[in-house]
């Protein structure tokens, strides 16, 4: 037994001998490996840049623009105890780790099996800034040590110092003490009191988090936890403290820098999907040196904003929402978030909520479609009081007070809007229907489930409308809406690519066929009835089969519609929603959309949406919704399921022809009586 034991203890201390050997061999290598590499290059320029879907380059972050190196020297004392104080207390002890904090924070990292907890230096964060993006991974952590050691081995503490206080970041753009100083209080680095230096220390943990712009009060305690660890550490006296703590604070105002050139508003939603993608801060993404491949079709977008300078003059506050999108793939190929990105970088297209009208009846009649309705269901459309199940008595109208006092079609009704056919069906339906369906259509925003519901009253983004319209245009197929294909780090590896697009099926294929085919009529003079179409004023302008529809509120208007190879949406109207009095406003919103659509598809050949199996189409009397005969003055092809089609043909028209014929008879026999 004591052999054993001896030869454990034996092996023991030799197999620890070789272990630490190795490791002592290894970091060696590290050091020795970091030697022959010579100093890191401290170039911390690290600019952002955007392409186009062709290759080209459309946009570029450039971090510069605000940043202002000084000297040590000429940073304030204050600033540089609490830096040093809340970041990184032995600095000027450690080689460039702090070993107690990094084994404290590997365990809890283990504990946990996250690398959430940090425990880095100054000298790590320099290096991480200067050389390595901001993701938590163990790759990305050996990189940042060797690093770390290599600007240790060749720059001194003061050096270093003074390169990380020279660029880290504070937030709304600004890198450096010097660029944050500026724009938080409008005075240089080196005039700063102690209540605003242990301010702007506590800020770069959380850039968005701390900002005292963003959240004072949180912003605040971090201040005070900051002087009061000061105090404690004898870096200032009691009094210091307490005039520091109680000092109140100026903030300057300053507008953050606004980007121009092509597509602002697109470029705009391109770095807060990156910044979801890459889970961090909107303004690490715009620093982080990234290569992002976009979905922006330079062409379609030099157009679309050709089309909104032509229209919307100069001289009116009116604004404009607008995307193009594709519906196979949901790639957003043209964005526009307002008329003047200079004047209000507010994104319309994405942000803004607004009503839509009419716009919000395919929904419905997608519903009605799935419940028993056809293209041939009619309803009585005149003045109509409905009474609700809570008593409360709801009366619609239509647009001019215009009515048909007559059964109509569902092929008029969208064509028309009329929209007492709209509240009869949601009621038909029930309200909770339309809201189920709009769901499935993509559509998250708040929709209460009431009547006037099925008049677009509720709000809703370009956006979500667009990537309705699409599933509509594909078939039913899911569509997630994206600008970015992928993205490139700083050093060439690409750390992000997007999936092929979904082919989850939503909706019924022969339904969204057969709702599109009723979309196109609002295009189409032979459904003219008591009014012409709504897209009576553009007809003139297409020359290709689009399917579509506008809406209309007291302010706003919109107008979508989809080829099958591209769906635009256009919103027009005020920020305060004033409303839009002016007959020409009223027409922004087509007129953009028909010039957009019809230069985006000039050139290239016409596409059929295409017709699923067990669907046909018909020539239908738009009048009667009967199948049409060779007496009908017109006609139209209309689509049903197979079994559903209308068996009845019109005799309506029958029946005239032969009164024409009898009159015409009868007025030459009178030629010859006496």
């Amino acid at each position: 037994m004591k052999k054993r034991r001896s030869f454990i203890r034996k092996w023991g201390v030799r197999t620890l001998f070789i272990v630490g050997a190795c490791f002592m061999l290894f970091i060696a290598g590290v050091y020795v490996t970091s030697f022959l590499l010579g100093p890191p290059p401290i170039n911390s320029d690290k600019n952002t840049i955007y392409y186009s879907d062709d290759g080209s380059v459309i946009g570029e972050e450039k971090g510069v623009e605000n940043r202002h190196w000084i000297n040590l020297e000429d940073m304030s004392s204050d600033l540089v105890d609490a830096t040093l104080l809340i970041e990184d207390q032995h600095f000027f002890k450690h080689n460039g780790f702090d070993l107690k904090r990094i084994v404290g924070a590997a365990i809890r990292d283990l504990q946990h099996f996250s690398l959430k907890e940090g425990a880095s230096t100054l000298t790590q964060q320099y290096a991480r800034n200067l050389y390595l993006t901001q993701e938590k991974t163990w790759t990305r952590k050996l990189k940042e040590a060797f690093y770390t050691i290599r600007l240790e081995m060749f720059y001194s503490k003061k050096e270093i110092l003074e390169g990380y206080l020279n660029t880290i970041y504070y937030g709304h753009g600004a890198y450096g003490i010097e660029a944050a100083s500026k724009l938080f209080f409008n005075k240089s680095a080196n005039s700063l009191s102690l209540a605003e230096s242990a301010m702007l220390a506590g800020i770069p943990k959380g850039p968005t988090y701390y900002s005292p712009i963003n959240d004072p009060e949180r912003a605040k305690k971090r201040q005070e936890l900051i002087l009061s660890q000061m105090k404690n550490e004898n870096i200032i006296s009691p009094q210091g403290f307490t005039n520091a703590k109680n000092e109140p604070l100026l903030y300057a105002t300053k507008e953050e820098t606004k980007r121009t050139g092509l597509g602002s508003y697109f470029q705009d939603t391109v770095i807060r999907e990156a910044a979801g993608i890459l889970q961090l801060d909107i303004e690490a993404v715009k620093s982080g040196g990234y290569h992002i491949y976009t979905t922006m079709d330079k062409a379609a977008q030099q157009m679309m904003e050709k089309r909104v300078q032509e229209t919307v003059p100069n001289s009116t506050d009116m604004q404009i929402g607008a995307i193009a999108m594709m519906p196979d793939s949901g790639q957003i190929k043209a964005l526009i978030g307002g008329k003047n990105y200079k004047d209000s970088p507010y994104n319309r297209a994405i942000v803004a909520k607004r009503m839509p009208g009419s716009a919000f009846k395919p929904f419905l009649y997608y519903a009605a479609l799935e419940n028993g309705y056809t293209a041939t269901t009619k309803v009585m459309s005149k003045p109509t009081a409905f009474t609700l199940e809570n008593g409360n008595v709801y009366q619609p109208s239509n647009y001019n007070g215009y009515y048909a006092y007559e059964p109509i079609t569902l092929a008029q009704a969208l064509a028309l809007s009329d929209n007492i056919y709209a509240v009869k069906t949601i009621l038909y339906l029930g309200e909770g229907k339309l809201t189920e369906t709009a769901r499935k259509f993509g559509i998250t925003s708040e929709l209460p489930a009431v009547p006037s519901l099925a008049l677009g009253t509720a709000s809703v983004s370009v956006l979500e409308m667009v990537r309705g319209y699409a599933m509509l245009a594909n078939g039913g197929m899911a569509v997630s809406a994206h600008t970015i294909e992928r993205i490139v780090d700083y050093n060439g590896k690409e750390i992000y690519k997007r999936a092929p697009h979904s082919s989850e099926k939503v909706l019924d294929a022969q339904k969204t066929f057969i709702l599109s085919q009723l979309m196109t009529g609002m295009f189409d003079e032979s459904l003219n009835g008591y009014m012409p179409v709504t897209g009576s004023t553009i007809t003139d302008q297409l020359t290709r089969e689009y399917a579509g529809k506008s809406g209309t509120t007291r302010s706003d208007n919109w107008m979508i519609g989809f080829s099958p190879d591209l769906v635009t949406g256009i919103w027009t109207g005020y920020d305060d929603n004033r409303a839009i009095e002016k007959v020409a406003e009223q027409s922004y919103a087509k007129k953009i959309w028909a010039n957009f659509m019809e230069e985006a598809h000039e050139g290239k050949p016409e596409q059929s949406f295409k017709e699923p199996k067990g669907v046909i189409g018909i020539p239908i009397d738009p009048t009667t919704g009967e199948r049409a005969t060779p007496y009908c003055p017109t006609r139209t092809v209309m689509y049903f399921i197979a079994g559903n089609e209308p068996t009845e043909s019109c005799t309506i028209h029958l029946h005239e022809e032969k009164k024409e014929e009898n009159e015409s008879f009868e007025k030459w026999f009178d030629m010859f009586l006496p």
